[in-house]
């Protein structure tokens, strides 16, 4: 008997089908929002950017097409292939501002932490399927530890900002999972133990970063000059803002980084607390889809992967939303969808796409 009760023409149909219809609209919705802050914020990087979305929705396309079933089969080889990467970063990477994030293959340059993104929740979703029937405390620790592992090679390189993904695309999944309150309550009541042990370890910048957020009027044309200038940004839109191609904060170039990380900025100040607000609704509307087809979908894996995915794009959101209005230290997470960038918004899309797989292939039940 083949693995799935369906014949090769409805394999067909099936792969064949639309992909959802309902989740592309709201993406299109918030991609022409971001079109339209990026021909105010940086418009001579305007044709670069639809080149990127071309790419991302071909990245999306293909991940929509492979079942779930084959992506439990990816997940092993892909989540070694990422850590053996992250450590050739490690040994041989180049080096470019001081951090070593880049590997050269000669014909290209990869930066394999960006594969950790989808190849960690893969790969926690698949360990969990496997130990579905008894989950003992022996597999919380190798959850654990698979996490963990990845998450300090990308945090030694130094890359903050993605180790923090990584990080809470795992921690998702374990807690998806079914992780205890109490032992969240002992893991936060932990780790505020040992903040003091992790400021030694961070690097002089990252202790900067932080006391930066604190008090920016310390350095105020240095360190803190981003900070000052996108709060300053983001309070000046007021309810309504300044108007489409009307912030001076962006337009006199006060605004740094204004079309990748800062671009929340940029939207704050001409497009005011509405515009935020619209933003705002776009990403509530993506990721209570993203949790429907999660809830919908018909095994633990698919339903622990597509939790995760769609949590991750609620991470993003938060801490490129916090770090631009100075609640959160400044760690280089672009906004989702938005940010200019490729292989950033390549990765997002293949979440999405595999969001779209497990929600077009959920009735293929295994028998």
């Amino acid at each position: 008997m083949n693995e799935f009760s369906f014949s090769p023409r409805e394999w067909g149909q099936r792969l064949a089908a639309p992909i959802d219809a309902v989740l592309l609209a709201f993406l299109a919705l918030l991609l022409g929002y971001a079109l339209l802050l990026m021909m105010s914020a940086s418009p001579e990087r305007l044709n670069n950017q639809l080149i990127n979305i071309a790419v991302a929705l071909v990245a999306m396309r293909v991940a929509a097409q492979v079942p779930p079933q084959r992506l439990m089969h990816l997940a092993l080889p892909l989540y070694l292939g990422g850590v053996l990467l992250l450590v050739a970063v490690a040994l041989f990477g180049d080096v470019s501002k001081g951090a070593r994030r880049w590997l050269n293959l000669g014909f290209m340059r990869i930066q394999p932490s960006e594969i950790m993104k989808i190849a960690m929740p893969l790969m926690l979703a698949w360990y969990f399927q496997k130990h579905e029937a008894m989950l003992r405390l022996r597999d919380w620790v190798v959850a654990t530890l698979i996490l963990l592992l990845p998450v300090a090679l990308i945090a030694r390189q130094p890359d903050l900002g993605t180790a923090i993904l990584v990080l809470a695309a795992g921690f998702f999944v374990i807690f998806l999972a079914g992780l205890s309150w109490k032992v969240l309550v002992a893991l936060a009541l932990g780790g505020l133990a040992s903040l003091p042990v992790v400021w030694t370890m961070l690097h002089d910048y990252q202790r900067q970063r932080i006391l930066t957020l604190l008090d920016p009027e310390v350095d105020p044309l240095g360190k803190g000059f981003h900070i000052i200038q996108s709060t300053i940004a983001v309070g000046s839109g007021g309810i309504l803002g300044k108007g489409w191609g009307g912030g001076t904060q962006t337009h006199l170039e006060f605004l740094p980084e204004r079309h990748t990380d800062f671009i929340f900025a940029v939207l704050s100040e001409e497009f005011g607390l509405l515009g935020n607000t619209f933003l705002l609704v776009l990403y509530a509307l993506i990721i209570g889809r993203g949790l429907m087809i999660a809830a919908n979908a018909p095994t633990l894996f698919s339903r622990l992967l597509a939790g995760s995915i769609t949590l991750i794009f609620f991470t993003y959101a938060f801490v490129n939303m916090g770090m631009v209005s100075g609640i959160l230290p400044v760690v280089g997470v672009p906004l989702p969808f938005v940010s200019y960038g490729g292989t950033a918004l390549v990765t997002l899309f293949l979440g999405v796409g595999i969001l779209m797989s497990i929600h077009k292939h959920r009735m293929l039940v295994q028998k």
